[in-house]
């Protein structure tokens, strides 16, 4: 039997942190009207008169930051992600990683798979809850490249897995040794941001998301597929499983851009609140990312902290993301396999998939 393909997406980095490449990596990714969700005309103003001209000299101190002996972290956990995950699947499946914007492409991911002869495909896109800028580019980018090629592959796609258990266990397994050492008062859970309006658009209803203080407290049909909705439910089952008080959960949101309304509350006022109000100690963790990157290292081990001891605070610990966690790798091959029937997994509904 031929090998089957499992590829693992996650979002992308810049070559190095040189100005060049940082504007090369956001000229790609802010290209995207998945990302950048207006007329083409407007997109393209923005980007070109305010944003490149600037940011990629300070994005790319902030890289400096952050940029290691091997590079970007998001490339190289991902990567000994993926040779994890090899170990555990064997040779019956090749397993490959690819980046939405940069290198390791898409395109030069599945040309690999497809020169091998491999025509059914597993895509995996490493972000636990859906948003359209983030898996629905992805995905889209995987059909784009592979509906190129003659003989198309066959393609299955791994549904986001907020509440995976196998998920949540590589989160708990590195929150836990932290919060031991911390006696945290509060415990942030810091997701990336997104624009109201992109929120919006993925209820279908029109009726319920954003539209009422309490529209995240469960999934319903409606907010089913809605990010803000999902990153809730996501901190909600971690601060079930790690026994947080109702006073002890704060979940927010970071890394928002540009002046449109984004989603609330942000993760850098709340931060510097609880300070201003006496919380000395607390732990700060963004379960929308399972690898760390400049949003975790930078923006919340590095800015965070600062925001927090400046005003008043005396200890925010950063709880690392899964990387390359046995745990984590052994969760990505669970959920493969549940979700694939190519891999060895047997079908389930998508929502045994989503809410075990």
């Amino acid at each position: 039997m031929k090998p089957r393909g499992l590829l693992l997406i996650n979002l992308g980095t810049p070559e190095s942190p040189r100005p060049a490449d940082v504007r090369t990596y956001l000229r790609e990714f802010l290209s995207d009207p998945r990302v950048f969700d207006m007329p083409a005309w407007k997109r393209w103003l923005i980007l070109n008169l305010f944003i490149l001209p600037t940011r990629p000299k300070a994005s790319g101190e902030a890289y400096e930051k952050i940029w290691t002996d091997r590079g970007s972290p998001l490339l190289f956990h991902s990567q000994d992600l993926t040779a994890k995950v090899q170990e555990r699947l064997g040779d019956d499946v090749v397993v490959d990683l690819a980046m939405r914007y940069g290198k390791p492409s898409i395109r030069e991911a599945l040309m690999r798979f497809h020169d091998r002869g491999i025509s059914r495909i597993v895509v995996f896109p490493l972000y636990p809850q859906y948003s359209s800028a983030a898996t629905g580019s992805s995905i889209e980018k995987v059909f784009e490249v592979a509906s190129e090629l003659w003989n198309v592959p066959s393609l299955q796609v791994i549904p986001p897995f907020y509440e995976h258990p196998a998920y949540l266990d590589a989160c708990v397994e590195r929150v836990r040794p932290v919060l031991e050492g911390a006696n945290a008062e509060r415990v942030f859970f810091s997701f990336h941001g997104l624009p109201e309006r992109q929120v919006r658009k993925s209820d279908r209803t029109g009726a319920h998301c954003l539209c009422r203080d309490d529209c995240c407290d469960r999934i319903v049909d409606a907010n089913a597929e809605c990010y803000r909705a999902q990153c809730y439910a996501t901190a909600r089952a971690l601060a079930d499983r790690l026994q947080l008080t109702e006073e002890q959960r704060v979940i927010c949101f970071q890394s928002r851009l540009g002046r449109d309304p984004w989603i609330r509350p942000f993760t850098d006022q709340l931060v510097a609140e609880a300070a201003k109000d006496g919380v000395k100690k607390a732990v700060i963790l963004s379960p929308a990312f399972v690898a760390d990157c400049l949003e975790t290292i930078e923006e919340l081990g590095i800015r965070a902290v600062e925001d927090f001891r400046a005003n008043g605070g005396e200890e925010l610990h950063l709880v690392p993301a899964p990387n390359a966690s046995d745990t984590w790798a052994d969760a990505v091959v669970t959920i493969a396999r549940e979700a694939s029937t190519w891999l060895g997994g047997a079908v389930r509904p998508a929502d045994a998939v989503l809410r075990p």
